[in-house]
């Protein structure tokens, strides 16, 4: 196998692909990413059986030469040195050179590398999806929706369903939910065009999701989702991302979701997060986060939190609406903050129905993002 390649295509695949890779493989040659050379171009694939990343460079693009192909082939190379070393090349092209059991050179300026590669037929294949079920979705949008659900997922391990975060497609509706039993996120949205596609028990987990949104782009391009029996497959232009889908049900969460409430308030979003930010300051001291709101019926919101220590943080807050009984609550700061930073809206509507009953936030204009929360039992 030989080629020469521009380096900065190279290292943007190999940046992309390494996210893969898991330094606790029990699988040795998954600690390698994988390069398969053909007249088409190249293409390098990394996976730790959770997650795989797929990413094609082709040999042209707008006009310029990319990569051009001496002789194709195939290797599998160490990923920890593999993505230092090109990050690090001094000029602007690499030629790379693999002969015998694998040996591998790379050059670039003045520099040569020697690597020892490893064979790719021990390389596991990647899954194949049957690709008649695709959805298409604005790369923006599924940013959002990950980064307004994936901080609710449960981060202990002995409910693995509850890591993730559920995928549900109904009636052209696509939403996310993730909760770890003390709150919960759902985000959903209208999807144009989804054929006569459904699923519902479709749960990824949240590591997983984190690496997907580092790798989708900001801009307004689609995504293709295609959904298999135990794998999820997103394509984005030269890029494919596979992930397994946990295995195990979902808790319906619709059920913990009050319908009504006895008080409710509209509030500016950016005065109660930093009212909030202040008063979490103080019960971070204490590790509890517990921050107290209390509400007369008078419009005013008291936001306190003390530490016998240090002292005491009070707050009042004027809500813009107001209506129901007056409320005493206690709640965790950091799990409110957490959704308010991921609430894209100037006033949110906050919803109580008793000291002990869950919080619910959501943004004053739209209800397709929903934040829940369960309250502290406080002594006083």
């Amino acid at each position: 196998m030989k080629l020469t390649v521009t380096k900065q295509e190279l290292n943007e695949s190999i940046q992309h692909v390494s996210k893969a890779i898991s330094s606790r493989t029990t699988i040795p040659i998954l600690s390698g990413i994988k390069m398969d050379v053909s007249h088409q171009g190249m293409t390098l694939t990394a996976s730790d059986t959770d997650i795989s990343i797929q990413s094609f460079i082709a040999t042209e693009k707008d006009g310029k030469t990319i990569v051009e192909v001496h002789q194709p082939g195939s290797v599998v190379l160490p990923a920890k040195f593999f993505v230092e070393i090109i990050k690090k090349l001094p000029a602007d092209e690499v030629e790379i050179e693999v002969s015998e059991q694998f040996h591998t050179l790379i050059r670039s300026g003045k520099s040569e590398i020697n690597m020892n590669g490893l064979d790719p037929e021990e390389y596991p294949l990647l899954p194949k999806l049957e690709e008649n079920q695709i959805l298409s979705v604005p790369s923006d949008l599924l940013k959002s929706m990950i980064r307004q659900t994936i901080f609710s997922v449960s981060q202990n391990e002995s409910t693995p369903i509850l890591t993730g975060v559920q995928w549900q497609l109904s009636k052209g509706k696509l939403k996310l939910v993730s909760t770890d039993r003390h709150r919960l996120a759902s985000r959903e949205v209208e999807i144009e065009k989804h054929g006569d596609l459904e699923f519902k028990n479709v749960v990824i987990s949240g590591k997983n999701l984190n690496e997907l949104n580092k790798i989708l782009p900001d801009q307004n391009v689609m995504i293709d989702m295609v959904v298999a029996e135990s794998q999820v497959l997103f394509k984005l232009n030269h890029l494919l991302f596979y992930t397994r889908i946990l295995d195990g049900v979902y808790p319906d969460t619709s059920k913990i979701i009050p319908s009504g409430f006895k008080t409710e308030m509209v509030i500016h979003t950016k005065s109660f997060m930093n009212a909030v930010d202040r008063a979490y300051l103080l019960s971070r001291e204490e590790k509890t986060n517990i921050v107290k709101l209390m509400a007369q019926g008078n419009g005013v919101v008291e936001i306190s939190s003390s530490l016998t220590e240090l002292g005491k943080i009070t707050e009042e807050v004027e809500a813009i609406s107001y209506q129901g009984e007056p409320l005493k609550i206690s709640f965790n700061s950091k799990y409110m903050l957490d959704a308010l930073k991921v609430t894209d809206s100037e006033k949110i509507h906050i919803g109580f129905t008793g000291a002990m009953s869950p919080i619910v936030i959501q943004p004053e204009d739209h209800v397709q993002l929903l934040h829940l929360i369960l309250p502290y039992r406080t002594t006083n």
